[in-house]
């Protein structure tokens, strides 16, 4: 069964980090949400999240894959955090898979694992580069870094992790059981 770490902290964006918990769990992925301050978080919206557990507690060796919603201030805060910038080089040096979403891709590029391909939340861009922005793909796979563009762009984010970390089967049967199938 693959992992994936979901690191968050106040003012993620809610439609994202749900959409990508859930998609996930219907592939039988394991997803560990992991508190970058209070176990009980609070999103962009003021809906509460109760971590699995404290970032401080994760090790890059346990997971397949780690996942950042955006939303503000939690991309700012994911891109400030040391454990996390530590989580997303040693991810990139071992080969594991990355994604983000949003506003997170500024703390993969913080951490300077972002491939030359990417898309974010427009306006974004120009904290990040311009050079290899895609502004109007919903997801952009440039190797093993998975980035999309925003809230209406999460479950199709969400499925083409399902579709890095599992096979055609699942894949197929998740989309199709989420009406997804003509998206």
């Amino acid at each position: 069964m693959a992992k994936i770490i979901l690191p968050i902290s106040n003012g993620f964006e809610e439609i994202e980090a749900i959409s990508i918990i859930d998609v996930c769990r219907r592939a039988n992925i394991e997803v560990t949400i992991a508190a970058v301050e209070d176990l009980t978080t609070i999103g962009a919206h003021n809906i509460k999240i109760q971590a699995d557990c404290k970032i401080e507690d994760i090790s890059s060796d346990d997971f397949d894959m780690i996942v950042l919603p955006g939303g503000l201030p939690n991309a700012f805060t994911l891109a400030d955090n040391e454990k996390v910038q530590s989580l997303l080089k040693e991810f990139k040096s071992k080969k594991k898979k990355i994604a983000a979403i949003c506003a997170a891709p500024y703390a993969l590029h913080k951490a300077d694992v972002l491939n030359e391909n990417f898309t974010c939340y427009p306006s974004f861009e120009n904290k990040i580069k311009i050079d290899g922005y895609h502004e109007n793909d919903a997801v952009v796979i440039d190797n093993d870094v998975i980035t999309s563009r925003g809230p209406a762009t999460a479950m199709i984010f969400a499925l083409e992790i399902v579709n890095m970390l599992c096979d055609e089967e699942t894949y197929t049967s998740v989309k199709d059981g989420l009406l997804m199938a003509d998206y």
